[in-house]
């Protein structure tokens, strides 16, 4: 299932004004993983999701989303491969209602009216969010806004979730819900995050960055549980007790 893979190689990325957001990262996250990508703020987390969704391309090195080489010609194939939620669900909910919001992406790949309307009520229905459809985007809470905005990632049926720290200015009982939500998806999911409890909880596998570069790539309890390297990534946890 080559469609799930991501694969990346010496990518490295530069933002207009020079600034290198990424040095050389290499790793390869195979078909239904869920991988958590952790580092301090300029580590290069939210860049890396740009990339990994079509959304940039690297500056140099060799970028592999699913059965595409991510290159100019291909980054219309990566976005419907890769569901990207960012971290502000204002980004990505601008239309009238809910149900409008949810049937854009489907709408826009030129499906009929019967297989868009299909999709919207199984979007809905896997983030719990049927009763929403006809509700303006703006009157939402955060966590609705947030279940809203994966609900018009799912729609599109992407193989391959990326998600920017989806916990982010939730309150204890919706980021246990959406900790739920997102353990049911079977998708290789991708997430970056500064939530540590949330990542021990989903996430088998870390991807530790810092500087723009991988300083750490394995198991998460392993990874968190190395105080010496936590700290050089500038990140801190209190160690895991053993079970």
């Amino acid at each position: 299932m080559s469609h799930h893979i991501i694969e990346a190689s010496e990518v490295s990325y530069f933002y207009p004004d020079g600034t290198q957001a990424l040095a050389g990262v290499s790793f390869r996250i195979t078909h239904g993983e869920a991988v958590a990508i952790v580092g301090e703020n300029g580590a290069g987390k939210s860049t890396l999701l740009l990339l990994l969704s079509g959304c940039a391309l690297p500056s140099s090195g060799r970028l592999q989303i699913g059965d595409y080489l991510a290159t100019a010609a291909t980054l219309s194939h990566i976005r419907r491969t890769v569901g990207m939620i960012f971290q502000d669900s204002d980004d990505q909910l601008f239309m009238p209602s809910v149900e409008e919001d949810v049937a854009f992406g489907p709408m826009k790949m030129g499906l009929p009216e019967a297989d868009v309307a299909k999709r919207v009520e199984m979007a809905l229905t896997a983030v719990g969010a049927q009763h929403l459809r006809s509700r303006p985007p703006y009157r939402l809470s955060s966590g609705e806004k947030r279940a809203v905005a994966i609900a018009t990632v799912l729609a599109m049926s992407p193989n391959i979730l990326a998600l920017d720290e989806p916990t982010a200015s939730l309150d204890p009982k919706r980021r246990r819900s959406l900790i739920e939500l997102m353990r049911s998806f079977t998708h290789t999911k991708v997430i970056a995050t500064h939530d540590l409890d949330m990542a021990l909880a989903l996430c088998p596998r870390t991807i530790l960055l810092h500087g723009g570069r991988v300083i750490a790539d394995g198991l998460t309890t392993a990874i968190f549980n190395n105080a010496a390297l936590m700290a050089q990534s500038g990140m801190n946890m209190e160690p895991i007790p053993s079970r």
